[in-house]
């Protein structure tokens, strides 16, 4: 019988996720989540417009809402941009690692043997760029724990493919432990 050992881990010579190189989202990816803007505020514009319009104590205030609706939108621009730049991902040996964030940065890094299932997921404006989302699911909850948006289809689907790979090479190694 072997003798236990319990060795510590020198946690300053792990490798460091942070300097790995990340792969941008597609360029067009912009265009929707500006789009996705520009819904909001044509949203909250009208709605302002009709509050202005129909309540009479706001109609010598309309300068101020269309002040306040500026400064918003202008926020929400440079955050949305901030946003697109921060966002990152990349696929190595054992693991996925994705990077977004605006304020604040969240790092997700999801190894393949806790990956249970791969959706992708297009919707009308990003299909229209041909763009495409990996949502990526491990054991537990009902929600994906990692999307990845902003992808070219091609390359979503080789994703897919390569993650379903993974999942399936986990089990079959499980199984043949049994």
């Amino acid at each position: 019988m072997e003798e236990f050992k319990n060795n510590p881990i020198d946690t300053f010579q792990l490798p460091k996720f942070e300097e790995v190189v990340l792969t941008k989202l597609h360029p067009k990816y912009f265009k929707v989540m500006l789009f996705n803007v520009a819904l909001l505020y044509f949203i909250l514009g009208v709605a302002a417009t009709v509050a202005v319009y129909f309540i009479e104590q706001l109609h010598e205030y309309w300068y101020v809402f269309i002040a306040v609706y500026l400064l918003f939108l202008s926020l929400t621009l440079f955050v949305t941009r901030v946003k697109f730049k921060n966002r990152g991902f990349t696929f190595r040996t054992h693991d996925v690692i994705y990077r977004s964030g605006a304020i604040a940065i969240n790092t997700i890094i999801i190894p393949y043997n806790r990956v249970q299932h791969v959706a992708l997921h297009e919707g009308l404006i990003s299909r229209a760029l041909g763009l495409a989302s990996i949502e990526i699911f491990t054991a537990g909850g009902d929600s994906s724990d990692v999307k990845i948006p902003g992808l070219e289809k091609e390359h979503a689907e080789k994703i897919k493919l390569l993650l379903r790979g993974k999942v399936l090479n986990e089990e079959e190694v499980n199984e043949s432990e049994l």
